[in-house]
């Protein structure tokens, strides 16, 4: 039986949407960096020109960010350093990313959105597009629109009875989140429904391998919560570093893309199981029996340190917990837990930039699973 997974804000509908018409102006091509220049318009803005080849006509290309990081990286430039460059000296950059790519010559794919004829993004007169992505040749396209072929009908079938909570496509990946409708459970002291969850990420840009992962959230103020039922597959593939590769037909590429397409299919089918949700469930009961024994703010203090965070990051983290304490799920008076903190932390997901959303979300997975030791330093008065 098929049930709707569109949330009412019709998330879904239009991240398809986005993400078809991203697939319809999208094309790929594989030049040797000894048949591309790239040069700065006089109001600073680069691109990139890919000369004529193999019946393809000369195309030009603007640079979007993300593109022009994975330029520095292969020419071995850190990337603030070649922002500087791009700003403060133009011409002189552009002669030596061009010098580098002629010394120093390897094949790249140049993955691009070409333009609409009113596309506001349009930058360099004459561009036929974007450069979205600047990455080895041996990257195996298996995009967003694969991704959604292969989990939305599971999805759909599902007994969980999914519905999506957020879905994001940026210049980097693609992110969709769902919660179950019935895979739901008390947190025991943090008196708070929760339900099962699942996410969904891609990279058509070389951001990441494709992941399905299993969520968890807090119902009263949608936090989310990555559990270690994660499955990543890499971007990277054997089959494109051989040498036959490139002697395969379309038939046997897509058979490639098929057979991960029905691996996802059913790491999905998976991760929607109430089995899976209730171990989970009964590890975040048994979090809530970690009390924090010393002042919060200290324990706030060390948690930043054995996560490695920032103190900004950290700063953060206590912002989400005072977020967390004041949910209508916490119960006043209740004793800082580590159960809590995980809410903590992934509340700072909530406020966070959608390519960010994730790192936080698993770091609530990391307090849940910290050993005996680090939940000591954390929780442990000076």
């Amino acid at each position: 039986m098929l049930h709707s997974i569109e949330n009412s804000k019709n998330t879904l509908s239009n991240l398809i949407r986005k993400v078809q018409d991203q697939a319809n102006r999208a094309n790929d091509y594989l030049a040797p960096t000894h048949e591309l220049q790239k040069a700065t318009t006089d109001d600073g803005l680069p691109f990139v020109v890919m000369e004529a080849s193999g019946g393809v006509p000369t195309q030009i290309f603007d640079i979007n960010e993300v593109a022009f990081g994975q330029i520095s990286a292969n020419a071995g430039i850190d990337v603030r350093t070649a922002r500087r460059l791009q700003d403060d000296v133009p011409s002189e950059f552009d002669a030596v990313i061009n010098a580098l790519w002629r010394k120093n010559p390897n094949t790249r794919m140049l993955r691009t959105h070409a333009y609409t004829d009113i596309d506001p993004q349009r930058k360099v007169v004459g561009s036929n597009g974007k450069l979205r992505a600047f990455v080895s040749d041996k990257f195996k396209t298996f995009d967003n629109a694969h991704l959604l072929n292969a989990t939305i009908p599971q999805l759909m079938e599902s007994d969980a009875q999914w519905q999506v909570v957020s879905g994001d496509v940026t210049e980097r990946s693609m992110y969709i989140r769902l919660k179950s409708s019935i895979h739901t459970g008390e947190g025991a002291n943090l008196r708070d429904v929760m339900a099962n969850g699942i996410g969904l990420k891609n990279s058509e840009t070389g951001h990441g391998s494709i992941a399905v992962f299993q969520m968890f959230w807090t119902l009263a103020c949608l936090n989310g919560m990555q559990t270690q039922n994660i499955s990543r597959s890499s971007h990277i593939t054997s089959a494109r570093d051989s040498a036959d590769w490139g002697l395969l037909t379309t038939e046997a590429k897509d058979a490639d893309n098929k057979a991960l397409e029905l691996k996802v299919r059913d790491l999905v089918a998976s991760y929607s199981s109430r089995e899976s949700f209730d171990a989970v469930l009964e590890s975040m009961r048994r979090a809530n029996a970690d009390v924090v024994q010393g002042e919060t703010s200290e324990a706030v203090q060390n948690l930043g340190k054995v996560l490695q965070l920032t103190k900004k990051e950290t700063a953060n983290v206590l912002d989400g917990l005072l977020n967390t304490i004041g949910q209508a799920g916490y119960e006043s008076g209740s004793p800082v837990t580590r159960a809590t903190l995980i809410n903590a932390v992934t509340n700072v997901a909530n406020s966070a930039p959608a390519d960010d959303v994730d790192l936080w979300q698993s770091r609530g997975g990391q307090v849940l699973n910290l050993s005996r030791g680090d939940w000591n330093r954390v929780a442990m008065a000076a």
